[in-house]
């Protein structure tokens, strides 16, 4: 059975036109309340301020890299269970990996991989039931 909860989710990119579209993708499905964050440096504290269940992270960003992003909020207890899927485009399609807990996709993504990609990580902590066969 499908949660009818509204789940939240941040997508730092520092590509104002990526976050904006993604963010009109994501919340036309109904299923998603969405923020956006253009800078590295400031997305630690949009994830401490929107407490997001999943965050679309871009690996280079010209302020801070998303790894450094991660690790950052993850140093705080209350935030380091989130969720994170890094984009990048330095890998090519079909190259998508598991690192830890997280996912690396390559960029760009279309509508129907990226809402696959967030329904399978959500369902990982049993958040959202799925049919999706996303690779492991």
């Amino acid at each position: 059975m499908w949660s009818t909860a509204v789940k939240r989710i941040l997508v730092v990119d520092d590509d104002p036109s990526m976050t904006r579209l993604t963010r009109l993708r994501l919340e036309a499905t109904g299923a998603y309340e969405v923020f956006t964050e253009n800078s590295g440096g400031r997305a630690v504290e949009a994830v401490r301020a929107c407490r997001p269940d999943l965050i679309l992270l871009d690996i280079m960003m010209p302020d801070m890299l998303g790894n450094d992003v991660a690790a950052a909020f993850r140093e705080d207890p209350a935030l380091s269970h989130i969720k994170v899927v890094f984009l990048t485009s330095l890998l090519k399609k079909g190259e998508e990996r598991r690192s830890g807990r997280d996912i690396v996709i390559a960029k760009p993504l279309n509508p129907d991989e990226l809402l696959a990609v967030i329904e399978h990580e959500l369902a990982q902590d049993g958040l959202e039931p799925t049919g999706t066969d996303f690779r492991s």
